[in-house]
This record gives structure tokens, C-alpha cells and sequence, in this order.
């Protein structure tokens, strides 16, 4: 709506995610190349793991994926309670996503809502809370917009290139994570250099005017590992606005949306004690979208610009101690957005700059074997600038974590945080999540109780909208909740099928909304979301590969009892992975969305009842050598007509197809 909150991270910049980009080519690279492919290097490019990600695990669970924001550390997933869903590099490749929310749309447990096509704002709701309660991160860095009223991260800029592995925390996690993990935490790992020197290039086009283009070099060697990267995405003519809310006579205007995003990430190891991590990531983009004027509100005749530059930056240095059972990490950490707007038929922009600033510490000991315990302090300030408006608001925070393990079957996890804030005092929260997996049946049973809050924006305190009689509440309160989820995962024929089911539940109060004069914002929410997350995967063969997943939400406004706005109840998807022959990669993806409340879109018509709508999308690529793949792709293949949320439409039929080479390993 009309922001900046506080929050924290508290992974590394540079964590050391084992699994390697695999490599699906028909023939290995020439000369010694083989021999030092993406994975296998020494250990100066890839120091060993800790303690913790080296447990031995039961038969089921000898393949789990290695995850970090459950617990900070690197941990395996089979070895966390949380509702955790992991992306990773190669997912992304085969299923050709170009944006993040793209890979978010069939995750379960969340919705994306998207004005548009690329470009356009993309809010995510987790587990039904609202899209300002999940906290995002980037390489460790927290990246909550504070430009924006609600300090709600926008997802629509944020690209893939670049992406190692996405993963998805659902439930509680002010614990450990603080202000805005009231539905979880979305953490975005970057590529790590490892191996030899290897230089990626990828082209793209296809409909809607989509010319995408990305370049990147990584590697490591003797005690330097680096990784940068560049990519551009462009689309033009995309239809946004209904024809049935232009004024008569008046012609659509396609959205244009241009994207430039470098990143880099460095890491040196000084000695065997000290290791520097820096990474480095910015945005510039440019949306001509069709805004709405005059009263009542219509699409406007002319575009409108929204213009948006982001910098986020983390540099840390990792003191080991004991042949590293105890490790501190050190860093700053810097996010800068400047927003610029210029509506339509106006001469003037509006320009928002918000600035985050944050120095933490945290210290990982191994007491023993499987067994740590994580403390941490921070320090953060958030400032606003905006037109007759300087805001600033500060926070620091204390946590404590205790991970353990048992027979490598028993696991828990239980942390306590306390956060004093300039503005509002002392805040704690805590979580605890056990999980066992049962012999013989490899049953894995899980469950989590935890606490969250998420404070009151820079905008919603400070920010005054004198034209539409519109004030802000420097008296508000931070939102508060309780949340729990329990479910199980079961393994059958040597984990080549998994299944398994979590019912969650969360209270909120304290919710932020408007007061009964539209007027201010006032704490007078109170809410309650409730169901269930189900899955099932299923490896058929070696080559065919099937995963589905069912999320059942119920998202009530208790003070009215109605459904809160934009969260179906119910939603599905389905994707199918073949390798007919080695080169050759096809898929498709199912997904349905059902029906949700919501509101037009000038927001004056309300109990609307948007219908659901399913979309089938098709991939393929082929491996012409080691190092050139074919590949192409169709969204919306039977041109569905969609609007998510209502008054935007989304993109109908695109068909798509493009070139990935690297020097070696192209995947």
C-alpha cells in the first residue's frame, strides 16, 4: 500500500552447499578437463563441511538435499522438522524459470500474485499470513524493500542466473530470524566458484518481444573462489489491462520491462583460520506499465514508469578456532533501494530512497559431535527518504540456538531471540521443532512450535499522505503471532516414492490496517490461517520422474470471519520430468489455482470471487555437446486468459527458445 521494518540474517554470505551442479552432457569435456569437472576440486575451493552436515544418515535419507535457514548452518534436510521445499540450480535450468516468481507459483504452501506480466509487482503469501510477513534473503542478506509502505519485498526483480539453490521455510521463525518471519523465510543462495575457470553465455527470445541475455565466469583455485555474473531480461507488448475497463474508444497499451542485474561473489582463505567472503549484487530496472487517474478510476491513456535501483552487499569474515569446532562470523551488511515513479501526464517524479544498514556476529561450537550451539548479536538502523520525510528507526538483537542429534534418527532444534527496538522496546520470540525418523519404516515424523512479530514500517510511523487525507501512526504496535505445524514424510522402495502431509496453524495479532475512517493505520487486525501442505514424488525410472503437490489453506479475518483477500483455498500442481536419451530433457508443469476473494482494481468494488484457473506449461532442451544446449520452452500452452490479481491480466500462449554454452559443463 503506502515502508521499512526491521529484520535480520543469519546465514553466511558463502555457505558450502556440497551438492554440485550436475552435468548432463553426452560427452565429457576434452583434454584434463575431466578430472577437475564442477564438484570435484580440492579443498582449498571447497573447504570440508561441518560437523553437523557430515552425520551419517538412515538408508532413506542417504541422498537428502543440504539445506542452511533452518538452522543457520549447513544441515540435511532429512535431519530439520521444518516445512522446508529446496529449488536448486538444476531445477531452475530444466524448468527454464527466468524470474522467482515463477519458481514460487508451484511451491507449496505459498501464492504469488502478480499485476502482469515480468515486471509487474509480485507479492507472495505464505501459509495465508500476509506478503510483508516472509522474510527474503539474499546470500545472507536480509532484503526487505523500505521504500515500500509495508516493507514487503518485491519479487518481480529479482532474476536466476545467478541462483545456486532457493529455499523455502514455512512457518514461525522470529526465533532466529526476528522481525517479518511471521509465515517463514524465502533464502536465495548465489553460485559459489568452484573447479576450474568455466565461463557460461545464455541467449533467449520468443513472444511478447523477450530478448534475455546472460554472461558469467566462475571458478576456484589454491585458496581463491569467485563467481560474477550478468544477465538482462527485456519484454515488450505485454497485455496488462482488460479491454473491458478501457474508457470506449480508447487502445491497451502493452507493459515494456527491461531488467540488468550483476552479481559477484568472492571468497578468499587468508590462512587456516581466516577465510573472506564478499558478495555484491545489483539491479536496475524499468517498467512502462498503464496506470490508473481521475474518479471514478480508469486506465490511464498514457503510460506511467516505475524505475527501480538496488544494491545489496555483504562482507564477512569467518574466524575458525580448534580445527574449526568453533567458527565466528563477522559482517556488515548494506541494501540501498531508490524507487523513482513518474505517473502519467505528470511532470514530476516521485523518488524514495531507503537504506539498510546492519553489523551481526554469530559463533557456531560443535560440543560434540552432531551437537551445536549458535549465538549471535546485531546491530541494524533503517532510514527513509522521501519527499518532506526523513525516518529512522534502529534495532538490536541477541539469539541462542541449540541444534542436536541423536542416533542419527532424533533430531530438535530450539532457539530464543530478543530484539530491542528504538521505537518499541524489547521483543522476544522463540522456537522449538523436533523430528524422529522411525526405524524399519523410515517414518519421519516432525512438528514445530514458535513465536513471530513483525514491526511497524518507516512509512506507516513516519509517512504523511496530506493530499488524500491519509496520516500515519506513530503509536502503532508490532503485529505478534503464535504458530505450530505436525505432519509426517514416508519413504517407500528405497526412497524412490515419498509422501507425506503437514497441517500448520497460525494466530496473528495486533494485524496492521487501516482505522474506521480510512484515515491512519491502526492495530485492529486479528487473524488466524490454518491447513494442510501434502506431497508426493515419484522416480519411476532413471529417466521419468513425477512430483504433485496439494495445499489446502483457510485464511480468516477473524474480527469479520471472512476469507482474507487473495488466498485460494485451494491450490495444486503437477510436474513430469523425461530423458527419453541422454541429451534430451522434456517436462510439464500443471498448475491450479482455485478460486480466491478479492477486490477490483481501482480497490472500490469489494466481495468480488475471482475463479480459479489452471495453466500447462512445457519444457525441453537437448545437449548438442558439453558445450552447447538446445533449449525451448511454452508458457500458458492453451493461452488461458487469467487475471491474478483481478483488473491485471496475466500473459497468454508464449512460446520461447534460446542457446546455453559454457566452456565446459553446459547445464
Amino acid at each position: 500500500m503506502f515502508g521499512a521494518a526491521p529484520a535480520t540474517a543469519q546465514q553466511s554470505a558463502s555457505p558450502n552447499l556440497l551438492p554440485p551442479v550436475e552435468v548432463d552432457a553426452p560427452r565429457k569435456p576434452p583434454g584434463p578437463k575431466p578430472a577437475m569437472q564442477r564438484g570435484v576440486q580440492t579443498s582449498r575451493a571447497r573447504p570440508s563441511q561441518p560437523a553437523a552436515s557430515q552425520a551419517p544418515v538412515a538408508p532413506a535419507q542417504a541422498n537428502a538435499q543440504l539445506v542452511v535457514s533452518p538452522t543457520g548452518i549447513v544441515t540435511p534436510a532429512a535431519h530439520v522438522a521444518n516445512a522446508i521445499t529446496v529449488v536448486t540450480a538444476k531445477d531452475i535450468a530444466t524448468q527454464q524459470f527466468r524470474g522467482v516468481p515463477d519458481i514460487l507459483a508451484t511451491i507449496p504452501g505459498l501464492n504469488v500474485v502478480r499485476t502482469g506480466g515480468p515486471g509487474g509487482q509480485s507479492s507472495v503469501f505464505t501459509r495465508g499470513t500476509n506478503a510483508n510477513h516472509t522474510k527474503i534473503l539474499i546470500d545472507g542478506i536480509e532484503v526487505g524493500d523500505v521504500t515500500s509502505a509495508n516493507g514487503a519485498f518485491d519479487f518481480a526483480h529479482l532474476l536466476t542466473s545467478d541462483i545456486q539453490q532457493i529455499e523455502v521455510l514455512r512457518g514461525p521463525q522470529s526465533g532466529l530470524y526476528g522481525s517479518d518471519a511471521i509465515g517463514g523465510v524465502i533464502s536465495v543462495i548465489t553460485r559459489k566458484g568452484d573447479g576450474p575457470a568455466r565461463a557460461t553465455a545464455s541467449i533467449e527470445t520468443g513472444s511478447y518481444q523477450t530478448f534475455n541475455q546472460s554472461a558469467g565466469v566462475s571458478g576456484a583455485q589454491d585458496n581463491v573462489n569467485y563467481a560474477v555474473n550478468v544477465a538482462h531480461l527485456h519484454a515488450g507488448d505485454i497485455p496488462v489491462t482488460p479491454q473491458q475497463l478501457l474508457p470506449a474508444g480508447q487502445k491497451a497499451i502493452g507493459d515494456a520491462y527491461d531488467n540488468v542485474t550483476a552479481s559477484s561473489k568472492f571468497g578468499i582463505d587468508l590462512n587456516e583460520a581466516w577465510t573472506l567472503n564478499s558478495v555484491v549484487r545489483v539491479t536496475d530496472a524499468t517498467l512502462l506499465f498503464t496506470g490508473d487517474g481521475g474518479f471514478p478510476s480508469v486506465p490511464n491513456a498514457a503510460q506511467s514508469t516505475h524505475v527501480v535501483h538496488q544494491l545489496a552487499t555483504r562482507e564477512e569474515a569467518v574466524w575458525s578456532l580448534l580445527d574449526g569446532r568453533i567458527k565466528n562470523y563477522f559482517a556488515v551488511n548494506t541494501v540501498n533501494n531508490r524507487t523513482c515513479d513518474l505517473a502519467a501526464g505528470d511532470p514530476v517524479a516521485a523518488v524514495s530512497t531507503g537504506e539498510h544498514i546492519k553489523y551481526d556476529w554469530h559463533a557456531v561450537t560443535e560440543l560434540a559431535p552432531h551437537n551445536n550451539v549458535i549465538v549471535g548479536l546485531e546491530q541494524q538502523t533503517d532510514r527513509l527518504r522521501t519527499t518532506g520525510l526523513t525516518a529512522e528507526n534502529g534495532n538490536k538483537a541477541g539469539f541462542i540456538e541449540l541444534q542436536t542429534e541423536f542416533a542419527s534418527r532424533m533430531f530438535l532444534v530450539a532457539s530464543l531471540r530478543n530484539d530491542v527496538n528504538d521505537r518499541f522496546g524489547g521483543h522476544g520470540t522463540y522456537r522449538i521443532a523436533p523430528a524422529v525418523i522411525l526405524p524399519v519404516t523410515e517414518t519421519k515424523l516432525k512438528a514445530s512450535y514458535g513465536t513471530g512479530f513483525k514491526a511497524p514500517t518507516l512509512s506507516q510511523l513516519y509517512q504523511d499522505f496530506v493530499a488524500f487525507n491519509f496520516f500515519a501512526n506513530p503509536n502503532l504496535r508490532p503485529e505478534e503471532s503464535t504458530g505450530y505445524d505436525a505432519g509426517f514424510e514416508q519413504p517407500l522402495f528405497e526412497d524412490r516414492v515419498r509422501f507425506g502431509t503437514t497441517y500448520f496453524h497460525n494466530s496473528i495479532t495486533n494485524l496492521i490496517n487501516f482505522n474506521a475512517t480510512f484515515t491512519s493505520y491502526a492495530n485492529v487486525g486479528l487473524a488466524t490461517t490454518e491447513g494442510t501442505e501434502s506431497f508426493v514424488t515419484a522416480r519411476l525410472t532413471d529417466r521419468i520422474s513425477l512430483r504433485a503437490d496439494y495445499t489446502f489453506t483457510r485464511a480468516i479475518d477473524a474480527t469479520t470471519g471472512q476469507q482474507l483477500l487473495r488466498r485460494p483455498k485451494e491450490k495444486w500442481s503437477a510436474t513430469a520430468v523425461w530423458r527419453p536419451v541422454d541429451a534430451l530433457t522434456v517436462s510439464a508443469t500443471v498448475l491450479r489455482i482455485g478460486n480466491w476473494p478479492d477486490v477490483s482494481r481501482d480497490g472500490m468494488t469489494t466481495g468480488l470471487v475471482a475463479p480459479g484457473y489452471t495453466v500447462v506449461n512445457l519444457r525441453g532442451d537437448y545437449a548438442v555437446s558439453d558445450q552447447v544446449k538446445l533449449f525451448g520452452r511454452i508458457d500458458n500452452l492453451f493461452n488461458r486468459h487469467t487475471q491474478n490479481p483481478t483488473g491485471f491480466l496475466a500473459p497468454g500462449l508464449g512460446v520461447f527458445g534460446g542457446i546455453r554454452v559454457a566452456s565446459y559443463g553446459v547445464e
